[in-house]
């Protein structure tokens, strides 16, 4: 990080002018540090209906299955939202959509505390939250790694996208105590508080490129070409999906990954808490448990990123999803009421392989789709978080119905099966793939 990557040339040092220290850290890592921070915070704020359930149920009644409607309806805007955001960002600038997103979230999650009918919780936060959250989803780490890096990108990637499970990591132990002992309200004030804290260092230290204070991204060696300035940001991420819908690869990629946010987000993320106590684990140390997934999955993460700079992206899904579903097949035999060595080691092997996918799902859209590929993967991310939605919607009223989970864990541990079929169908795909439908 000692690249100096300014746009000007430099003349030669000399006795009469001598040289300037070179730049010691270059700013495409401030803004990566505030994309980490807003990303902490983003997820901690997604994970916080999963604490309420049990809450929500004794308070007002409500089966499981209404309250896990609020969370499919956060799922789906959050992924609906994602490809927009990223034409958004290019339109009006990062900062602006950011800045936005996270006031959404403040007021959203701050008018759920006057609630008191079901529709109330699907407004406040299936679609507030689930609108400002959207607009800082994986689009935005893909904008913000594509704009300012050029090396390291798949490393930077996973950082971003290890966030996520580092804000459940925050959130989730703290957020569980204060339901426990303050109630649910005092858990979404907190949420309410701290997504306008954040707002703030986006404010003051986000940039929206390199160029516009005279560097190069990071270890980019020339300027890349000046963005296009298009007024139509819906326009054209409409258009960026028509062409994508035209290739084999998009398909593919949101098949899989429609499969992997069922898997995570949908499943695990929104029903492992239920799913413990309903075995007498008590909800603190089932959060803390899913937290400490979270604390896995930063290293699992970061370490894809990696390995997507070296392996082949496609052969690393292949595995990721192939370890899911093994694991999510021996859940059910592993939960108890106390903490036991079986959960435990589902933790670590599980968390290690949560949002593994991410890195090389983003590099594969990078390789097929070029300079649209922060909208294509925002698209690709909406398959992912219908998926969630579907699965967290269903496995609720599975729950209600049959009185467990168990044949929810063994339809994703199939649904992974699929995954791995997808990504093997990867095979020979590429940026000139022939049109599998008639657009036109």
């Amino acid at each position: 990080m000692t690249e100096r990557n300014v746009l000007a040339p430099t003349p030669a040092p000399s006795a009469a002018t001598p040289a300037r220290p070179a730049r010691r850290v270059h700013y495409a890592w401030v803004v990566a540090g505030v994309s980490l921070l807003v990303l902490l915070g983003s997820a901690g704020f997604r994970s916080t209906p999963s604490l309420m359930m049990d809450a929500l149920h004794n308070e007002f009644g409500w089966s499981l299955g209404t309250v896990s409607s609020a969370t499919s309806v956060n799922l789906t805007l959050y992924g609906l939202t994602a490809p927009f955001a990223a034409a958004l960002m290019d339109r009006f600038g990062v900062r602006l959509v950011v800045v936005c997103a996270l006031l959404t979230i403040s007021v959203g999650s701050g008018l759920t505390m006057l609630m008191r009918e079901p529709w109330q919780l699907v407004l406040c936060w299936g679609v507030l939250v689930g609108l400002g959250s959207g607009s800082m989803a994986g689009a935005f780490a893909t904008t913000i790694t594509g704009r300012w890096f050029r090396a390291r990108q798949g490393l930077v990637t996973g950082v971003l996208t290890a966030a996520g499970a580092a804000g459940n990591l925050i959130f989730l132990p703290v957020g569980a105590w204060l339901v426990e002992h303050h109630g649910w309200r005092s858990a979404v004030v907190v949420v309410s508080l701290a997504a306008s804290a954040v707002a703030v260092p986006v404010l003051f230290l986000m940039r929206e490129r390199p160029a516009d204070i005279g560097l190069l991204p990071y270890g980019a060696t020339e300027a890349p070409p000046a963005p296009v300035a298009d007024g139509r940001a819906l326009a054209r991420t409409l258009r960026v999906l028509r062409d994508a819908a035209r290739t084999r690869a998009f398909w593919l990629l949101a098949g899989s990954f429609a499969i992997c946010g069922a898997t995570t987000a949908g499943l695990v993320g929104t029903h492992f808490i239920p799913a413990a106590h309903d075995h007498g684990m008590p909800v603190t140390t089932a959060a803390s448990l899913l937290a400490t997934i979270g604390l896995f999955d930063v290293v699992g993460t970061i370490a894809s990123g990696w390995f997507t700079d070296r392996v082949d992206s496609r052969l690393l899904l292949i595995v990721y999803y192939g370890l899911r579903g093994l694991s999510l097949l021996l859940l059910p035999q592993l939960l108890a009421g106390s903490l036991q060595p079986p959960i435990l080691a589902f933790v670590v092997f599980y968390g290690l392989d949560w949002v593994a996918t991410v890195p090389p799902t983003v590099a594969l859209c990078r390789r097929h789709f070029g300079e649209d590929a922060p909208i294509v993967f925002g698209w690709v991310l909406a398959s992912h978080q219908i998926g969630a939605a579907v699965v967290a919607g269903l496995a609720g009223f599975a729950r209600d119905a049959l009185g467990n989970y168990d044949a929810t864990w063994y339809g994703a541990g199939a649904l992974c099966a699929i995954a791995v079929g997808l990504c093997l169908a990867l095979r020979g795909t590429g940026r000139k793939d022939r049109p599998v439908l008639a657009v036109s």
